[in-house]
């Protein structure tokens, strides 16, 4: 593991010189995103060498002469690194661009800090061999991607989106520390290797304590409530790398769980899947109901964690009902869309950060005609929001074809596997058209039309590095949806090192729907060629002319007349108010002459309303009567340590 740790010290010493060089603006950009690039290209290089020859290699260190600090990668963690390092280079390139406030300079150097802590700490979570190295990984984690978040502190609004971030991170951690010391409780171990030992009703409350603890970081429904406040508050290459890749530990834990608790249940592959529909369904609709671009994404976010869950609970439910097929197919789906999501919803941050960076707004409903100026990050998001609709020929739809086929394979088995199966097709298809319709609102709203708002008048895409990593993400969705067989034993890599009896995975049945999607998409694109080139054979020599629109006629339109954001997915919304409730400012127009009127609508997150009036509040009102507790005086605070001690005394 020599390289790896190399890799990590090249990214953590980015983030140290960046502290020191904070006076020289320029250079400390150059050397924190030189080395955090080298870093994670080093550290990318070795874990796919790994997880192609399907290594695994281990090591451990004293801590305090008292316990170990463990690592291994194995073809799990070694395909988890692939994503990480790959979405963290690009980051990495991106920010140097769009870091460019010189008054800012310590501000800056702070945050290459922290994104350096981040990216070693995601590394070291998903190569962590025992229960004292994973926890410690996870908070440094939570740490640092705290600070990220709270980046303009001036703002209010960033202020409350880390403190809730910060929240449900520990309340998380609480459950998984509730897991970790049930195992240890029973085996007195803090190694995995021993929580295969546990008694079986003890695997079920640990599974449990598990998926909300880790549930919460990968931002499940209804734990999701900290994720569209601080995806919108970081910088937007940070949103990129926490929906891209940080929110995937919380995935990576709970498929880590399974398979150290080696307990196939079908209950537990109905819990993922509930899960991960409800997640699905209710995740796109709130983003439908968003006019805040990176809150939309974060919302988004949720609806991909809920496909994701979708793949691995079709893969548990095969695995327990003996079905093989199913359960490579469910697992390796879920596994590819963790790498697609990445790659598209990484591109999709980016883009919006750079309409943010040119137009100082995340207003969708105030911008507009963005694609005539900004034709290369509008071509990117139309490739992104393609493939986060699952369309071929673009990446998001191999990995949830797969899903479906994992789910096709379910219908035959008996009534309680298949019952599941419908569920999870039928709801793939719904977030399937829900997706398309909330990104055709993106695309129609912010990018085509006329320019709503002086914001999105005469904008410019200036910014080379943060150009060529959204085109290298662009490009990877393309050539991952036209040749997936140079990819798919990527997952099937990971799908082999879970432990689940299958060995290795045979690649020929996974080759040959690969090769079958490669020869449709080309069948597509060449079709889609024949007839540009139809049309252009037709219309060459041809003068081209422009005249207004006959607009009935009414000769003065504005561009108030476009759809706006809210009119275009009202009536959807309107099908999900009892999930997703609308609520709605419009003061009602009177008299023959009426004044200038407004319209505001927000559509509230169930989770949210009910989580602040069931648990937030009545938390904060025992808080707050037991403040006389905390008086300032010193003596009072010893005497709580003194009883603590006595109380302590009891118990050994």
């Amino acid at each position: 593991m020599s390289q790896f740790f190399v890799s990590i010290l090249i990214i953590f010493a980015g983030g140290l010189f960046s502290l020191f060089l904070a006076r020289q603006f320029k250079l400390m950009k150059i050397v924190a995103v030189f080395l955090l690039s080298t870093g994670c290209f080093l550290g990318l290089i070795d874990a796919a060498t790994k997880l192609l020859h399907s290594g695994s290699e281990a090591v451990s260190f004293k801590y305090l002469n008292s316990f170990s600090l463990a690592f291994q990668i194995d073809g799990l963690s070694a395909f988890f690194l692939v994503t990480i390092f790959a979405v963290c280079l690009l980051a990495a390139i991106y920010s140097f661009h769009y870091m460019d406030h010189s008054g800012e300079a310590v501000r800056t150097a702070v945050h290459y800090f922290f994104f350096s802590i981040l990216i070693v700490s995601m590394a070291l979570v998903v190569t962590a061999a025992n229960i004292i190295t994973f926890m410690l990984s996870w908070e440094i984690m939570s740490l640092s991607s705290f600070f990220l978040v709270i980046y303009n502190y001036e703002s209010l609004e960033n202020r409350k989106a880390g403190f809730l971030y910060f929240v449900f991170s520990h309340v998380g951690a609480m459950f998984i520390f509730a897991a970790f010391g049930i195992i240890y409780g029973y085996t007195g171990s803090f190694e995995f290797g021993a929580v295969n030992s546990i008694p079986q009703t003890a695997k079920i409350v640990v599974f449990i304590f598990s998926f909300i603890g880790f549930g919460s970081k990968a931002g499940v429904f209804p734990f999701h409530v900290w994720l569209p406040h601080a995806h919108p508050a970081a910088p937007s290459h940070i949103s990129a790398v926490m929906s891209g890749v940080m929110i995937k530990t919380g995935i990576y834990g709970i498929v880590k769980m399974y398979t150290l608790l080696n307990f196939h249940t079908l209950l537990f592959g109905n819990i993922v899947l509930i899960a991960g529909v409800v997640s699905g369904i209710l995740g796109i609709v709130y983003a439908l109901g968003q006019h805040d671009f990176k809150r939309l994404l974060a919302y988004s976010s949720v609806e991909n964690i809920g496909i994701i869950l979708i793949g691995l609970g079709i893969g548990m439910i095969g695995v327990s009902s003996g079905n093989q097929l199913m359960a490579v197919l469910g697992f390796a789906g879920g596994f590819l869309h963790i790498l697609n999501h990445s790659i598209f919803k990484s591109l999709l941050f980016m883009g919006a950060g750079m309409v943010l960076h040119k137009t100082g707004t995340r207003s969708i409903d105030a911008l507009g005609g963005l694609l005539k100026n900004m034709k290369i990050t509008g071509g990117a998001v139309i490739i992104g929001s393609l493939a986060i609709c699952g369309l071929p020929p673009f990446n998001g739809f191999v990995g949830e074809f797969f899903i479906y086929i994992g789910g096709f394979k379910g219908v035959a088995l008996d009534t309680s596997a298949f019952v599941m199966s419908c569920f999870a097709i039928v709801s793939l298809a719904v977030i399937g058209g829900l997706a398309l319709a909330c990104f055709t609102k993106v695309i129609g709203v912010a990018f085509q039309g006329e320019p709503r708002t002086k914001a999105a008048v005469n904008v410019d895409e200036k910014g080379a590095t943060m150009l060529l990593s959204m085109s290298i993400l662009a490009s990877a969705c393309v050539l991952i949806g036209l040749f997936p067989k140079m990819i798919i034993h990527l997952p099937l890599k990971a799908v082999s090192a879970l432990g689940l009896g299958y060995g290795h995975v045979s690649l020929e049945p996974f080759e040959h729907m690969t090769e079958n999607i490669t020869l449709a998409a080309v069948i597509f694109l060449v079709s889609l060629l024949f007839v540009i080139a139809v049309r252009w054979f037709f219309y060459r020599g041809k003068t081209i002319t422009k005249s207004g629109t006959w607009g009935c006629g009414f000769t003065q339109p504005t561009v108030k007349m476009q759809y706006t954001g809210s009119s275009y997915a009202s009536f959807i919304l309107d099908f999900f108010r009892p999930a997703a409730p609308l609520e709605e400012n419009h003061p009602k127009i009177k008299g023959r002459f009426p004044l200038k009127t407004y319209y505001q609508s927000h559509v509230n997150d169930i989770a949210e309303l009910n989580m602040k009036g069931a648990i937030v509040n009545p938390v904060l009102f025992l808080f707050d009567k037991l403040r006389w507790i905390q008086h300032g005086d010193i003596h009072l605070y010893i005497g709580y340590i003194l009883l603590a001690i006595i109380l302590l005394l009891f118990f050994i």
